[in-house]
């Protein structure tokens, strides 16, 4: 097991021929000799700059990398050696010789993406160049901790025949999960929506769904992750993605980075001081999650006389005129707005995305009074306010673009460690 701080990351299967960033070492055990350790430190940035680049051909990686032509085509040899890198045709069309083209060989690694959520629990397997190769979403067998993971186990062996491959093919295995895991006990705390995941040991047992390598990250965190690289977020370096649904959670992204606080808890708005919840009277939840959740939302309804199984029946009624509903659409832009003004106190982010169940599909009734109430409750100009284009892909997405990166990292090394030079 190697632990990071302050992810958690598992090897179940890969034992050995593991070369540590900061310290290359030799497959002897000796520390490896200075042009050994140049030419893998090469090597790592050509294979960096194709994973970027995409088709790219020797003269852009050496604009690309700073390194010598000599030195790229070094770097190219060894790593097609290690069926890390492909050719993939020429470019034509300019004047000269056409350039041949080096692409990732999508082979060379897979990661597989889970969401595990209250409703829903989503899957997607992946080729080392992000291309989705199979993916399952199925309702969620939540309330019982071991029929989930029986679940969970089932689907995966279902997506790794379905791609020709076996778990152990998978490279790194990401799980989103509500909640912080304590890395001590094995727990998930602050996972009301999951029970028995609060059973010490309950993450490690993430073991027995892949042979992979896995990485246990909280759910909102990775859904941040997924609008950086793949949504709203893209080329913002301060912002927020708040999750409002069954559950309330903020991820926090600063200088273009994403932010965990020191016992990964950085962003559990859940907790903040907004509305009239009483934590005694919903164990588990904090005050802001209690009155602006979807449950929160429904029993605003009742106290108003709105007999309503959903949030959603509510946002809908709202759009329908519903006066009742209206009223309580009104208190819940009321409680996300001032939960907002103490996160824009203390972050300044310059985007807000909405994301959840509610966040994401009922921000055509709430961006606009948030943001007009927002206005006043802040002394400089409020963040841009937007409900997030991923939907409900946004953390299997944060999951998938976390995994790739990493993954990219793991097979790099393997193939260091167990490929002579040439």
């Amino acid at each position: 097991m190697v632990q990071g701080d302050p992810l958690m990351i598992n090897w179940p299967a890969f034992r050995g021929g593991y070369v540590n960033l900061g310290n290359v070492v030799s497959m002897s055990g000796g520390t490896a000799n200075t042009t050994s350790l140049l030419r893998v430190m090469n090597e790592r940035a050509v294979f960096g700059e194709i994973f970027r680049l995409g088709k790219v051909s020797r003269p852009e990686l050496a604009q690309a990398t700073g390194l010598s032509k000599p030195t790229i085509s070094m770097a190219l040899a060894d790593l097609e050696r290690a069926r890390l890198v492909r050719p993939v045709g020429l470019r034509t069309g300019n004047a000269g010789r056409a350039a041949l083209l080096y692409e990732i060989r999508p082979q060379a690694g897979a990661v597989l993406a889970v969401d595990i959520g209250r409703a829903y629990v989503r899957l997607a397997l992946a080729d080392l160049v992000g291309d989705i190769v199979a993916r399952r979403d199925e309702p969620s067998r939540a309330e019982s901790y071991d029929e989930v993971l029986t679940q969970l186990s089932g689907i995966v062996d279902q997506l790794t025949a379905e791609a020709g491959m076996a778990r152990a093919d998978i490279t790194l295995s990401v799980f989103g999960t509500p909640g912080i895991h304590d890395k001590e006990t094995g727990i998930l705390r602050l996972a009301p929506n999951l029970p028995g995941w609060e059973q010490p040991g309950a993450v490690e047992r993430l073991a027995d769904v892949t042979e992979s390598p896995y990485v246990v990250e909280n759910d909102v965190d990775l859904a941040a992750v997924g609008e950086g690289a793949y949504g709203l977020g893209q080329g913002v370096s301060h912002f927020v993605y708040v999750s409002i649904g069954t559950g309330i959670g903020m991820g926090v992204v600063i200088d273009g980075k994403l932010y965990r606080g020191s016992q990964g808890a950085a962003g559990e708005i859940s907790y903040l001081p907004v509305g009239e919840g009483d934590p005694l009277v919903n164990p588990g939840r904090g005050m802001f999650e209690s009155v602006a959740s979807a449950d929160g939302v429904v029993a605003a309804a009742g106290r108003l006389g709105m007999v309503a199984a959903t949030a959603k029946e509510v946002f809908d009624a709202a759009r329908s005129g519903d006066e009742i509903a209206g009223r309580v659409v009104a208190a819940e832009a009321d409680h996300v707005a001032h939960a907002l003004a103490g996160v824009t106190a203390v972050l300044d982010p310059e985007l807000v995305v909405l994301g959840g169940g509610i966040g994401a599909q009922a921000g055509d009734l709430l961006i606009e009074p948030v943001a007009r109430r927002l206005e006043s409750l802040v002394a400089l100009r409020p963040p841009r306010i937007e409900s997030s284009t991923l939907g409900s892909d946004a953390v299997l997405l944060g999951a998938m673009a976390f995994g790739l990166t990493t993954a990219r990292d793991l097979v790099f090394e393997r193939a260091v460690a167990t490929t002579p030079l040439g």
